[in-house]
Parts: structure tokens; C-alpha cells; sequence
């Protein structure tokens, strides 16, 4: 028995010195948790909607982006001197999974581009045809096949898309397209809420916590299903 032990009820309970948390080392706990909750709070935007851009001539949008995204995505494509732009997405939410590829979000995005002033020769639709869960990585999976069926996969292209949603369309697009394609990213800005205030708008407050939850099913958790045939 260690020194300094007691024992009860026969040697069946023991009782021992041990150390503890003072007030202060409490304290000094609670600032530094504080301090930790402070720089994730501010730090939490920057992280999820990362600008990044790679020297390309090949522009993604996905199809599923706001109005006010798509007409940055239109500045962007004239501003960076793109050869082609790229429109993805599935079928649309409410469509029992469709088929037809103008009942994706592909689709949508391209008229929504065109009505933005992108030439229409400069636009290539790559609809996806698997609705329901892991739209965008199914999404990055058929611009993949086509990519494959026409010519083989870029070296270089930029994604454009919505705000906070960027760090897990980075992720899951280079999963799909592999390590030897090189991708930028460039994140919309919603203009709902303030990114360096998030936290006092509601918006914000939905934004980054629902996408926070995402992004980390997405690194963690997210297994992808086998490849069924994509038609480009």
C-alpha cells in the first residue's frame, strides 16, 4: 500500500492524496479555453471560404449558385481570360431526380451565365445524373468522365463557388479529379451577413455552423459509393 492510503470495509476502499485544479489553475484554464473560442470563432470563416486561384484557362462554376454568385462568376471569366467555362450539377432539388439535362442544376447555371453576358460558345454543360446525397462529389465525378471522354483531364482549373461551401467543394472536386489535377478555388462572398462578423447574423450563424458540420463529414467520415457510369 502506498504511503499516506487509507483503507475502510476490510481493505475493499481506499482513499488517496491526489493533485487538483487550484483556483487559479482554473482560472487560468477557463482564459485559455476562452482564448481558443475566440480565435476558432474568427478564424471559422476564413477557413471555409478560401480564395485561392491556380494559372488556368478552365473555369467551373457550380450550377447551383445564387444570382449574385453567378454574376461574379461572369466577372471572373472575363476578367481571368478563360478559354471555357464549365457548368456542373445534378438534378434539380423537387425534380424526383430527373434525367433530362436541362432539369439539372448544370443546366440552370449555363442560361443563368449566358443572361450574365458569357458567350454561349464559351459555355459547356457536364450534368450529373445521380440525385439525392453527395451532390458535389458526384458533381466533380461526371465533369471527370467527361473531361475523360474529351481529350483527358486539364492540368490546371479554378472552381468558382458560394461562400463557406468552398473549402468542401476544394476537397471533395480534388478527391473526384485526382492529385494530378491542380485546383484553385474562389468563394463568393454572401452579402446576406458580414464574414468578419458572421456570429451577430443569423445567417452567418446557420452558414458556418451547417457547412462546419459538412465539411467535417466530408474529411472524416465521407466514403464514396462505387462509380456508376456518368454520361458526359
Amino acid at each position: 500500500m502506498k504511503p499516506g492510503a487509507k483503507t475502510r470495509l476490510l481493505g475493499l476502499c481506499s482513499r488517496r492524496e491526489r493533485w487538483g485544479l487550484s483556483r487559479r489553475g482554473w482560472g487560468i484554464l477557463l482564459a485559455l479555453l476562452l482564448v481558443a473560442a475566440i480565435v476558432l470563432v474568427r478564424s471559422a470563416h476564413p477557413f471555409l471560404a478560401p480564395t485561392q486561384r491556380v494559372d488556368t484557362k478552365i473555369l467551373v462554376v457550380e450550377g447551383w449558385i445564387h444570382e449574385y454568385a453567378v454574376r461574379t462568376a461572369a466577372e471572373e471569366f472575363q476578367l481571368g481570360h478563360y478559354d471555357k467555362v464549365f457548368t456542373t450539377g445534378g438534378p434539380v432539388i423537387g425534380t424526383d431526380g430527373a434525367t433530362n439535362i436541362y432539369n439539372t442544376s448544370a443546366s440552370v447555371g449555363a442560361e443563368r451565365l449566358i443572361r450574365a453576358g458569357v458567350p454561349v460558345e464559351k459555355i459547356q454543360m457536364v450534368p450529373a445524373h445521380v440525385a439525392g446525397r453527395d451532390r458535389t462529389f458526384n458533381s466533380a465525378r461526371a465533369l471527370r468522365a467527361w473531361f475523360q471522354a474529351n481529350g483527358g483531364l486539364p492540368a490546371t482549373l479554378n472552381i468558382i463557388t458560394e461562400d463557406v461551401h468552398a473549402r468542401r467543394t476544394w476537397l471533395l472536386f480534388q478527391r473526384a479529379l485526382g492529385s494530378e489535377v491542380k485546383i484553385g478555388i474562389v468563394a463568393v462572398p454572401n452579402p446576406d451577413y458580414e464574414p468578419a462578423r458572421w456570429w451577430r447574423f443569423s445567417e452567418g450563424v446557420r452558414e458556418i455552423l451547417g457547412e462546419s458540420i459538412a465539411y467535417c463529414y466530408a474529411k472524416f467520415l465521407f466514403s464514396p459509393e462505387p462509380d456508376t457510369a456518368q454520361r458526359p
